[in-house]
């Protein structure tokens, strides 16, 4: 290593179910690339390839596993026993590592990979290629306290991280949630910290906006109003109670559309199709260029995960957050902390009821500007930081 033009940095993503994280993982990719870096990307997301990679990226896909406790996988597409599974993954995930001999690597979220899996690189890199730098992306919040304090404490992590990660990059803002104190990291660790700011996406043009409108058939004076679930998995609930509010009476010069996430199951797929033809409006599994989407609308109803939440505020559009609280209070966090600020507002998942929503739908609608005005205002600048650390790498050498 060393010898070779071009900066190589490896990207690992565990992907066990939903799009979060290899939406993040791309995001960041994209903008990191340039004609003197490769940036492969290791995933488990069976929808990797829906994407439209960057130039200079590429992925390597692992069998995906999916989560049926929270310390419980099954493998997602092939059938094979568990154990089988991560032994595949944990082998391609080494001989990629070893052969692409990366000048960095990212690993996404999980610090030891899913089920240890990524633990053997980050020691082969420690003893083997010490110029490698190893850096963890953590999104701004991971869990409530208690609960990332306890599995990390079980898991040895608070070691892992001293002794085996170059940096730690927050994705979030330490005055909106700081990860430091809340999941008492320990002062040598707190010095390899460092908090990126959000992380922003692209902004799609005017042209592009009114060009989505005229495709969905929304005339001018209307309002549009999307409404997401991210990947769908849990979303059926959300949508279910959008479509009874607007069953009861309709909303007035609105348009809507709904995009059900790739991992909503068929059946309520279909169950959710057939009621929004009566209403007319237009029902979608994916969107692969949800900035379009969002850079649209008048008005996002959406499940509260860190990538939508940057994908919406990036487009400067107000967003009504619904937050799911299991298996983790994450997004009802996140979303009580940007209400906090006026950047969104939220209605907990377990609350949700047909009325409830029209009232906020119809209040949020009548002060549109005072949310445009809050999110200009609110910077997303992780991407900076991020390029300045890497820029600080190159220059440094090994």
């Amino acid at each position: 290593m060393g010898d070779h033009p071009f900066y190589n940095i490896l990207m690992y993503s565990h992907d066990t179910y939903g799009l979060g994280h290899i939406r993040r993982t791309l995001a960041i990719a994209g903008h990191l690339r340039s004609p003197s870096t490769n940036i492969l990307v290791l995933t488990g997301s069976p929808i990797a390839g829906r994407f439209s990679l960057p130039e200079n990226v590429d992925f390597v896909r692992i069998p995906g596993m999916i989560k049926k406790t929270n310390d419980e996988y099954h493998s997602l597409s092939i059938r094979i026993d568990p154990e089988h599974a991560l032994t595949i993954r944990k082998s391609i995930i080494s001989a990629t590592a070893k052969s692409f001999q990366p000048d960095l690597f990212i690993v996404d979220k999980e610090p030891l990979g899913l089920k240890r899996e990524v633990l053997p690189v980050l020691k082969w890199f420690k003893n083997h290629s010490p110029r490698t730098r190893t850096v963890l992306g953590l999104r701004d919040i991971m869990d409530d306290r208690d609960t990332v304090r306890r599995d990390w404490e079980n898991k040895d992590v608070y070691r892992h991280l001293a002794e085996l990660y170059s940096e730690i990059w927050v994705y979030g803002r330490r005055d909106i949630y700081d990860a430091a104190v809340e999941y008492n990291i320990p002062e040598p660790i707190r010095r390899k910290m460092h908090f990126t700011g959000y992380l922003p996406r692209q902004v799609a043009p005017d042209r592009v906006r009114r060009k989505t409108r005229k495709k969905f058939r929304v005339p001018a004076a209307d309002r549009m109003i999307v409404v997401t679930t991210g990947g769908g998995g849990d979303g059926f609930k959300m949508m279910d109670s959008y479509l009874s509010m607007l069953e009861k009476q309709p909303l007035t010069k609105v348009a809507s559309v709904l995009i059900t996430g790739p991992f909503m199951p068929r059946q309520q797929r279909r169950h959710l199709a057939r009621r929004a033809r009566y209403l007319k409006i237009k029902v979608l599994p994916f969107y692969p260029r949800m900035e379009e989407m969002f850079g649209a609308a008048d008005l996002v109803v959406s499940m509260g995960g860190y990538n939508t939440i940057c994908e919406i505020l990036s487009q400067q559009t107000p967003c009504l957050i619904v937050p799911r609280d299991t298996p983790r209070r994450e997004q009802l966090l996140r979303a009580e902390a940007f209400k906090k600020r006026r950047l969104v507002d939220y209605i907990p998942l377990r609350e949700l009821a047909p009325e409830h929503l029209r009232n906020k739908v119809e209040t949020m609608l009548k002060t549109l500007p005072d949310y445009r005005r809050a999110i200009a205002g609110f910077e997303l600048d992780g991407i900076d930081t991020i390029k300045a650390r890497l820029s600080h790498f190159r220059s440094a050498g090994p």
